[in-house]
């Protein structure tokens, strides 16, 4: 029980001999704190504040007009390259077809006529390949120019943005474990997005 006593009065008097020698300083010793002080203070006052926002792009690919033209191109393209890989398939499926249907029935005089029908078939094929090739290389410049059209309307957009806002940064949500959702502007981003896109013909 004297032990604790002790102990708090120790602590006790350390306090009270801070309060002392606090008070105690000398005029030129508080002139010389007080400046120190003021100088942290006003070292602090003139370090920047960072300004940073951020957008969501899976809302922008999500709410933004050109994005969703850019998914509905990317569709028709996969569904014309599917469905011409299905039309040529089945043109050569059917030739091939009545060529085996003819040699079972012995339809063939001659092994001339024979090769005659395989040549055409694999014609047919070597046709299909270059014209779905060709399809295929059309349809990916196609789509690249439309995802560099979004990139650029997106990177224009947030720098007319941020000429009038004045940000540090704008940042990608995906860039970052966690913001405070108050720095979130995609909602804006999006409106100013769509207000200032016209929408182009399908193809």
């Amino acid at each position: 029980m004297k032990k604790l006593s002790y102990a708090v009065s120790a602590l006790l008097l350390a306090g009270a001999l801070a309060g002392v020698t606090g008070c105690s300083q000398s005029p030129t010793e508080q002139t010389a704190a007080n400046l120190v002080g003021n100088s942290a203070k006003t070292d602090s006052a003139t370090q920047p504040s960072l300004n940073i926002r951020f957008v969501d792009m899976d809302s922008i690919a999500a709410n933004y007009n050109l994005a969703r033209d850019l998914q509905e191109a990317q569709l028709r393209a996969y569904s014309r390259l599917d469905n011409a890989q299905k039309q040529r398939g089945a043109e050569i499926q059917k030739l091939a077809g009545e060529i085996q249907q003819k040699m079972n029935n012995n339809g063939y005089l001659s092994e001339a006529s024979y090769n005659a029908d395989m040549a055409k078939v694999n014609k047919m094929q070597q046709d299909a390949e270059t014209y779905l090739g060709n399809l295929q290389r059309s349809q990916e410049q196609e789509l690249a120019q439309l995802t560099m059209q979004l990139h650029d309307s997106i990177n224009s957009f947030i720098n007319d943005y941020n000429a009038k806002h004045g940000y540090d940064a704008i940042l990608l949500r995906s860039s970052g474990l966690y913001f405070n959702p108050a720095l979130d502007i995609t909602s804006e981003v999006v409106a100013g997005l769509n207000a200032r896109y016209t929408k182009v013909a399908a193809k």
